[in-house]
């Protein structure tokens, strides 16, 4: 039987999170009125998370610009009022002991596309969807070309990212993280598949590792000493010649330098039809790999979704977190369960549900 370690506590900077069971990013597309300002439906979603015995409770991908939508459904964090209904479910998200989380994103070239129940690929200006942006004119497949990015609407972007993070502190969040992964803008700068720029943010990994670094040095100066900062990080394109592992290490380094505190590991995204071999635990060893390079903390993703494989992998120090996805959302009680399968007595139960706890009944 694993230990106890998946639920003790974990500081980061002045945030102490009460476990290290954590919700993933999910997008949810549930934004009816495409106006990027969160809904019920993610007071409700987000709320049953926390008030399940997760530790972290992160948002889904949040636009920090209207292009920055991956599409019209999304939410966002780039005006007051988005700002103001998000402090509604941070204070539940608090209410119920849980630290509240939120994923600061540009979907790039990915971006202005169906949810997939409204349609399928680019939603054109005609029907609603905008011009995309890109480090390079080089489109996703299946997708409309992008324009490419001047040096001073970059230098933009990082200042979105900024303001961003300042609406959300503002609102209540505890703690910050940069989407750098699965094909978005900030990992489409990074890979030499989809930035083929020739200025200072092309090239060599360190121009291409600019972005990503100016947007870390810009969210701590907003953030200052005592916010966590967290990096969602693609390790690897799956595709010869592309971003990997390596490249990842040394981008995550250099992040750390800037200010970045702990590490998400995911990968994938940039290419359609990458060969990826997905099995449960899949993505574990980029986050163990990462951590001994970097000497950071990180958390592991990828198809986890029982209680031992999550304790196991913080047990054996493979990653100080894991995040979870499809089983908080098949069980928002996923934490609670979690921890009586390990035979771990919590104090985090909601005081109405006491009446529910999993006992030894004869």
């Amino acid at each position: 039987m694993p230990s106890a370690k998946l639920f003790t506590p974990v500081d980061i900077r002045d945030v102490q999170i009460r476990n290290r069971l954590w919700v993933s990013p999910m997008c949810q597309y549930s934004v009816e009125e495409w106006d990027g300002v969160p809904t019920d439906w993610h007071l409700a979603h987000l709320g049953s998370l926390a008030r399940g015995g997760a530790g972290l409770v992160m948002t889904e991908a949040s636009a920090v610009s209207p292009e920055g939508r991956i599409t019209n459904w999304d939410t966002g964090i780039w005006n007051d009022s988005q700002a103001q209904a998000w402090r509604r479910i941070v204070d539940f998200i608090h209410g119920q002991g849980a630290t509240a989380a939120v994923q600061l994103a540009h979907a790039g070239r990915k971006a202005s596309t169906y949810r997939e129940w409204s349609g399928h690929g680019t939603q054109s200006v005609e029907d609603g969807g905008w011009q995309t942006v890109a480090p390079s004119a080089v489109a996703f497949d299946g997708y409309a070309e992008p324009r490419e990015l001047t040096q001073e609407e970059i230098r933009g972007v990082v200042a979105d990212f900024a303001a961003a993070a300042r609406r959300a502190l503002g609102a209540g969040f505890d703690a910050l993280e940069i989407h750098g992964a699965h094909g978005y803008l900030v990992h489409q700068f990074l890979s030499p598949l989809s930035n083929l720029r020739t200025d200072e943010y092309g090239g060599s990994l360190e121009n291409r590792a600019r972005l990503l670094l100016e947007i870390v040095r810009a969210v701590r100066a907003e953030a200052g000493d005592a916010v966590p900062l967290l990096v969602r990080l693609s390790a690897t394109d799956w595709v010869d010649g592309g971003w990997n592992l390596d490249d990842t290490i040394t981008v995550a380094g250099w992040a750390a330098a800037e200010g970045a505190d702990w590490f998400d590991l995911s990968s994938g995204g940039l290419v359609a039809r990458a060969s990826i071999p997905v099995k449960p635990l899949y993505q574990v060893g980029f986050a163990t790999a990462v951590r001994a390079g970097t000497g950071k903390p990180v958390n592991a993703v990828g198809l986890i979704t029982k209680p031992e494989e999550a304790a196991q992998i913080v047990d054996n120090g493979e990653a100080d977190a894991v995040m979870v996805a499809r089983e908080f959302l098949r069980d928002p009680h996923f934490a609670l369960r979690a921890a009586h399968e390990l035979g771990v007595e919590l104090d985090s139960w909601p005081p109405q549900y006491t009446r529910a706890k999993w006992r030894d009944e004869a």
